[in-house]
């Protein structure tokens, strides 16, 4: 019997800060457009999600701002710039709802991570709320109290 390609989610890279920065309050996933050098570069893992963030235009598109692939090593004359506007896709309505949701309430749309799909890539965008510092520091110090508790319950076992 042949064995089955993986269709398993292949992570390219990860925006760390945005669960530190924002609640996440709903996640999707979108496709991105990308050129051809910009999808080898992504393949590579050559992208950062940092400081990413997606926006919903007058026409009801939604883009991908910051986010930086860099440039394709064989990519000569036509590479891509790295940090130019992408565009999203979603649907119609998603883009709506996401668009409502930035402007009545005060959230905006990270960018969480990319990861390759199926052979295509994809975009986990995240509808967030700005966290304030003592909500940071909260959840920094819940983080060190679950690490304290693991390893106490680790050690107790051996």
């Amino acid at each position: 019997m042949a064995k089955k390609p993986n269709d398993g989610e292949k992570v390219l890279a990860t925006n760390r800060s945005a669960t530190h920065e924002f609640h996440i309050i709903q996640r999707l996933e979108a496709g991105i457009v990308l050129t051809g050098t910009e999808v080898k570069s992504a393949r590579l893992g050559s992208v950062n999600l940092k400081e990413a963030y997606a926006r919903v235009n007058k026409a009801g598109e939604i883009f991908l701002h910051n986010s930086y692939f860099g440039p394709y090593e064989q990519g000569n004359r036509q590479n891509h710039e790295p940090r130019r506007l992408r565009k999203l896709l979603l649907h119609a309505r998603e883009i709506r709802k996401l668009g409502k949701a930035t402007v009545s309430s005060g959230t905006t749309i990270v960018a969480t991570k990319i990861y390759l799909k199926k052979g295509r890539i994809k975009v986990e965008i995240a509808l967030a709320k700005g966290k304030k510092l003592y909500d940071k520091r909260e959840s920094s110090r819940k983080r060190e109290m679950d690490q304290e508790m693991a390893r106490a319950k680790s050690s107790r076992y051996e």
